[in-house]
């Protein structure tokens, strides 16, 4: 099986493929469209800033690219932000895989910091990529801006308010947590998406 990982100007490449030879696969970590479209899987992973990276993603000819694609594609916090309509961050358009914006943690109290940064537990989970056994469980998550809960949310979270965990459309998967930084239930949850 051929897993390749989208390069572009975002941070986080390199845990993703440590996580991903921990279980085994050798990826791919490449922008060339024709190398990416070979592949079995791929995952659009990322951290960054969302204005910044769509021009790039323009300017690359990887914004089309990435929406046309047919095979399992699995995108991480970043990346799953990016394949949304709409960021706050930026006030930027975005792939629009997902019918959901992106909006900004605005804190109710004091003790609430932003950005979000630990462990949080996946609840309401329903997908071939989270099974049941997930539910309750916790993943690591580190950022300032979220999705809400929208018809293609597939978990769930809590942080100052309810949030899309993770997201599913098609082929599309995408999780706002980190699953390379997660242990052994993020493990899990690569393993998933590897067996899809």
């Amino acid at each position: 099986m051929d897993v390749a990982i989208i390069k572009y100007n975002a941070g986080n490449i390199r845990s993703v493929d440590y996580a991903l030879r921990r279980l085994g696969v050798t990826p791919l970590i490449t922008a060339d469209k024709k190398m990416l479209s070979k592949a079995d899987k791929i995952i659009f992973p990322g951290v960054g800033e969302a204005f910044t990276t769509m021009r790039f993603l323009h300017e690359e000819g990887l914004a089309d690219f990435i929406r046309g694609l047919r095979q399992p594609v699995l995108g991480i916090c970043l990346g799953m932000q990016l394949m949304c309509r709409h960021s706050e961050e930026g006030d930027v358009d975005c792939l629009g895989i997902f019918d959901a914006d992106v909006r900004r943690f605005v804190p109710q109290k004091h003790e609430e910091k932003v950005p979000h940064m630990g462990w949080n537990t996946l609840n309401n989970v329903k997908s071939p990529l989270l099974d049941a056994s997930l539910e309750g469980q916790f993943v690591y998550f580190v950022h300032s801006y979220y999705v809400p809960v929208c018809e293609h949310t597939i978990a769930t979270t809590g942080y100052i308010h309810p949030f899309s965990a993770a997201l599913q459309k098609d082929n599309f998967f995408a999780t706002q947590f980190h699953p390379e930084k997660s242990g052994s239930v993020g493990e899990r949850i690569l393993q998933h998406f590897l067996t899809l």
